[in-house]
């Protein structure tokens, strides 16, 4: 058992990590902060998805381990003490090679890490490996080769063009000028309901085919351009939406609210998040497409899209209260029922703040506020989907609109999982 630990008591998952990846000495450096603990790279990227495995060894799991599993934790990572040391030499020479490149896009530990350790598997200790610079110069190559990050150069570097700025500025100024006015209707169209009632366990495709031939989802996206609807919605931070950017520069960590996202940054987010290089277009008119999509109904280019806009509205009427809220439809009281049925949720809905100081207060103002969380996302999703060429059918629907609650849920997992073990650490 690890020293110091009362055998009475769980143990925070954090300083049990801490406590072992010590034990590793100066070999793994490269991949530890300046306290010598691991980066919280390393383990999100290592020791989660590649040594630990919580998802398949639930007892690892939690913001604090069980007594009895603490030497089979601390095992783990001593056990891949070998592969771990071989991955930060590995981690080093790939560094070297990036320089060599001339490559600045995106994070060298959130682009090399499990390929070094795969390095690491493949051929051991690079000071043993036959031709390990080599090996490193291609692995670099491969990375960005698959991450197609040339793209995402290309596409910076077409936007930013002098020779093309009015063009592209006078395209979106056109696009706007041309947007339709649709009539606002004072209740949802009634077809919504219906194909919530049953999207989940048998979808009504005749229904959805309906909905897309009188242009529902354009319909119902005619209210986001009166005073604060959208904002309401979650999807812009403006009393209305106004015409994006064109951009020069973006950021996955500093990201605006979707309607509120420049050219360049809807793009962008596509690009890292999800394309393959097989998968993107020819850069201008990508660029043209996404101008045009901005000014569209929801800001999205496909009538399927948009209507799965307005169906994940409505199913997720009450999230932000759940307790209180009565189902307006199976999908609806289905969401409902996994929101309101996770532990952390039940604490900030019921506890007043002060006793609820377990939940950070940035998550319980997200759960508070998850209705809005959660279209955003389904946005994003949407978005992708449209630039990846996939439509959108009946069958597609509820996988979509479950599978975005969850992943709204496993992130504020995540964060309050982080935040008890740094207040773990602290104790």
């Amino acid at each position: 058992m690890v020293q110091g630990i009362a055998p009475s008591a769980a143990v925070p998952r954090g300083m049990l990590i801490a406590d072992a990846w010590a034990q590793l000495g100066d070999a793994v450096a490269p991949l530890s902060n300046p306290s010598g603990r691991p980066l919280a790279r390393t383990v999100k990227l290592l020791l989660d998805p590649l040594v630990l495995r919580p998802t398949m060894n639930a007892r690892f799991a939690g913001g604090v381990v069980a007594v009895e599993h603490v030497d089979a934790l601390r095992a783990a990572i001593l056990d891949a003490g070998p592969a771990l040391a071989a991955t930060a030499a590995w981690f080093q020479l790939v560094k070297k090679a990036r320089r060599r490149a001339g490559i600045t896009e995106g994070h060298p530990q959130d682009l090399y890490f499990q390929r070094c350790f795969e390095l690491a598997h493949e051929h051991g200790d690079p000071r043993s490996a036959e031709g390990a610079a080599r090996i490193a110069a291609e692995a670099v190559a491969e990375v960005h080769a698959e991450r197609g990050e040339v793209t995402v150069d290309r596409l910076r570097g077409f936007v930013t063009d002098p020779e093309r700025a009015a063009e592209l500025a006078g395209l979106l100024r056109s696009a706007w000028a041309d947007r339709s006015d649709e009539a606002v209707d004072a209740a949802p169209h009634p077809g919504l309901a219906a194909f919530l009632e049953h999207c989940a366990t048998g979808p009504d495709r005749d229904l959805w085919k309906t909905l897309a031939r009188k242009r529902v989802g354009t319909a119902e996206a005619a209210a986001l351009d009166r005073p604060s609807v959208a904002r309401g919605y979650g999807l812009t931070g403006r009393e209305r939406p106004v015409p994006p950017e064109i951009g020069d520069r973006a950021s996955k960590r500093r990201l605006p609210k979707p309607f509120d996202r420049s050219i360049m940054e809807r793009l962008f987010a596509a690009f890292t998040a999800v394309f393959q290089r097989e998968s993107m277009g020819d850069i201008p008119a990508l660029v043209v497409g996404e101008i045009h999509r901005s000014a569209a109904p929801w800001q999205l280019a496909e009538e399927s899209s948009r209507i799965t806009m307005a169906l994940g509205r409505d199913a997720a009427k009450g999230l932000d209260a759940p307790i209180e809220a009565v189902p307006a439809s199976d999908a609806n009281a289905r969401l409902l029922s996994r929101w309101s049925r996770e532990s952390y949720v039940q604490r900030v809905l019921r506890l007043p703040d002060a006793a609820a100081r377990d939940v950070p207060d940035d998550l319980r103002d997200d759960v508070l506020g998850v209705d809005r969380a959660y279209l955003r996302r389904l946005w994003a999703r949407l978005h992708g989907r449209e630039l990846r060429g996939e439509a959108t059918e009946a069958d597609d629907v509820w996988d979509l609109l479950d599978g975005v609650l969850r992943s709204v849920v496993m992130d504020q997992r995540d964060r309050l999982r982080r935040s008890l073990e740094r207040e773990g650490d602290r104790a």
